[in-house]
Order: C-alpha cells, then structure tokens, then sequence
C-alpha cells in the first residue's frame, strides 16, 4: 500500500523559542536561593573593529571538568534598559578540555548614563542592577544591585566590576 504525499510542510515546534518579553512575564517556581551565575563589566577595546565598547562577562560559579562548554544569551538594549536573558548551555567542539567555567560575552556600544542590566533565566527569575556607564572618566560604578518584584523571585547572579580585564584605545587617553 503506497504512502500519500503528503500537502502541507509539518510543522515543528521550537521548544525554546521563548521571547525576552515571555520571561519577564513568567512566574518561577519556588526553590531554594543559590548563586549560580556571575556578571563582570568592563571596559573593552575591540582592536579588529578598532571601537571601544562595554562587555559583560556572564560565567557560571560551576567549574566544568569533562567538556567545554558556552552560555547561549539572547539580549536586547531599549532606552535605559539592557536584557539579557540565559538560554542555557552549549558544549563545545573542542579536543583539548580545560577545567573552565562555562561563559559568555556580550558587548556593547555607546552606552552612557545609568542603565539597569537584567539578568533573566529560563524559568522567569530576573536579577537586575543599576550601572553607571562613563567612558571619558574610564568609569563604571554599579549602583545598587536589586530584585525585581515578582512572585517567587530568587537570587541567582552576582554583579561586579573586572578592572584587571579593562583595555583602553589611545584615543581616549
């Protein structure tokens, strides 16, 4: 008995093919609090673009032995506001396995003034803090560090600066 061709195209769902604006609306389920993540902004000189921009470094506290592995991160900056929500992690195709955490590095340009930078898991969970971002003072200052008023909100992530990693242009020396 022969198979009918089929019509139409079957469609497969995306199982995470979720929106910045979804998580934030998400509600999380409650757990126990454990820091799981940590974000280091810095300074960095791009010398192959040659632009000076701004990177957050978001790393897991875990240490990795047997794979290397990467934090896949969607984000977005509107206004005064940067979000950057964890999409979960990628192993890498590597032969040499180094004991790492697993990272992620987002950059940035042109950002001046005070932003607040959220920091959005999966399951809705939103940590933010506010940061003060001046490029001709060589400064950046986070200014409070918070939760978001949301049902069942955890803290996952810590928020510091990395001046060991910062690098300048000469241009604005």
């Amino acid at each position: 008995m022969a198979l009918k061709k089929p019509k139409d195209i079957p469609k497969i769902p995306k199982a995470r093919e979720k929106s910045i604006d979804k998580l934030k609306k998400a509600i999380p389920k409650k757990k126990k609090e454990e820091i799981e993540f940590n974000c280091k902004i810095y300074f960095y000189y791009d010398s192959i673009s040659k632009k000076q921009k701004y990177r957050f470094h978001l790393e897991t506290l875990k240490v990795f032995s047997s794979l290397n592995y990467k934090i896949t991160t969607q984000y977005r900056k509107e206004k005064n506001e940067i979000d950057i929500s964890i999409l979960g992690l990628n192993a890498l195709n590597d032969y040499l396995t180094k004991v790492q955490p697993a990272s992620a590095e987002i950059d940035f340009e042109d950002l001046f003034g005070e932003y607040t930078v959220n920091i959005i898991k999966q399951d809705g969970s939103i940590n933010s803090a506010i940061v003060n971002f001046n490029v001709y003072k060589k400064d950046i200052q986070i200014v409070k560090e918070f939760l978001p008023q949301k049902k069942n909100n955890g803290r996952f992530c810590t928020f510091e600066l990395d001046r060991t990693h910062n690098s300048f242009s000469s241009e604005y020396a």
